[in-house]
C-alpha cells in the first residue's frame, strides 16, 4: 500500500511538473515598438541612464534602487512598475547587457509564472537613431494578463522620450 502511495504521489508530481513546463512553454508574447529620434546614439543614451530624469518620460519604470549611470551587466535594480488602473509594486531586474549606446537588456518576474525580458536598442540611422523598445514575456501569467495596455504606452514612452533627449541637447 506505500509503495503504491509513493507511486501515485510521484505520478502526480510528475503531471504537475509537466504541465507547468508546457504552460511556460507556450505562454510566450511580445510587443515592440520603435521611434525615429533626431539625435545621435549617445544622447539618447544619456537619458536612457539617467536615472533621476525617468520620472519625468517614463509612464511604466521609475527605478527605486541602483542607478543605471553606475550599472554594471549582473547587477539587480528595483523599479516601481506602474500598470494604469492598478497600483504600482516594486519589481527587480536584473541587467542581462549593457552595451553604451547600443542596448539596455533586464529581465526579471518569476521563472515560470511571468518573466520579463525588456531590451531598449539603439540604431544610428540617417535621420538620427531608431529607438526600439522590445518587451518579452513567457510564464503560465502569460495565458491570464491582459497586456494590450503595452503598445499604446510604449508608443506614449517613446514619444516621451523623444521630446526629453530633445529638451536636453
Amino acid at each position: 500500500m506505500q509503495i503504491q502511495n509513493k507511486n501515485l504521489a510521484k505520478k502526480i508530481l510528475i503531471n504537475v511538473a509537466l504541465i507547468i513546463l508546457s504552460t511556460t512553454l507556450l505562454g510566450c508574447a511580445s510587443r515592440q515598438t520603435e521611434i525615429i529620434i533626431p539625435a545621435s546614439p549617445d544622447k539618447i543614451w544619456a537619458v536612457l541612464i539617467d536615472t533621476d530624469g525617468y520620472k519625468e518620460w517614463n509612464p511604466v519604470f521609475v527605478p527605486l534602487k541602483g542607478r543605471l549611470e553606475q550599472v554594471e551587466e549582473g547587477e539587480i535594480l528595483t523599479w516601481l512598475y506602474t500598470q494604469r488602473g492598478q497600483d504600482p509594486i516594486e519589481t527587480e531586474m536584473k541587467v542581462v547587457k549593457f552595451v553604451e549606446d547600443k542596448q539596455l537588456n533586464q529581465q526579471g518576474g518569476i521563472w515560470g509564472i511571468l518573466n520579463v525580458n525588456h531590451n531598449w536598442f539603439l540604431d544610428p540611422v540617417q535621420e538620427g537613431t531608431r529607438v526600439t523598445n522590445r518587451e518579452e514575456w513567457s510564464g503560465i501569467g502569460v495565458l491570464f494578463w491582459d497586456y494590450s495596455w503595452v503598445e499604446p504606452t510604449y508608443k506614449e514612452m517613446n514619444e516621451n522620450l523623444k521630446k526629453q533627449v530633445l529638451r536636453t541637447r
